[in-house]
């Protein structure tokens, strides 16, 4: 079963940077990092899960959510099974548990939580203004 472990997460100031990780493990046989499409979700209190950005096998194509367009970046490293999100110019609304997502498989929309079958625990991210 595929597992996923975020870090990275933290307090900062707005205006502040981070940079979240997340590992993948636990491949069955003929399966591998490489072969899924890895997403970046956050969900603030009383609100819904929403995505941020997402990254195919290879490396393309890449989508990010209009609210963190130009401030977050995605990307990856297969041969460490790590997706990372690297987050800049952080504002208050960005404050939120992290979360990340592999599609085990799965389909869909880019952006929508069903696509996706696998998810770690959260990291958060806090920032004051």
């Amino acid at each position: 079963q595929v597992q996923l472990v975020e870090s990275g997460g933290g307090s900062v100031q707005a205006g502040g940077s981070l940079r979240l990780s997340c590992e993948g493990s636990g491949y069955s046989d003929g399966d591998s990092y490489g072969t899924h499409v890895m997403a970046w979700f956050r969900q603030a209190p009383g609100k819904e899960r929403e995505g941020v950005a997402n990254i195919s096998p290879g490396g393309s194509p890449i989508f990010y959510a209009d609210s963190v367009k130009g401030r977050f970046a995605i990307s990856q490293d297969t041969a460490k099974s790590t997706v990372y999100l690297q987050l800049t110019f952080l504002k208050p609304e960005d404050t939120a548990m992290y979360y990340c997502a592999a599609n085990c498989q799965g389909e869909g929309r880019w952006d929508a939580p069903s696509t996706y079958k696998c998810w770690g625990q959260g990291t958060q991210v806090t920032v004051s203004s």
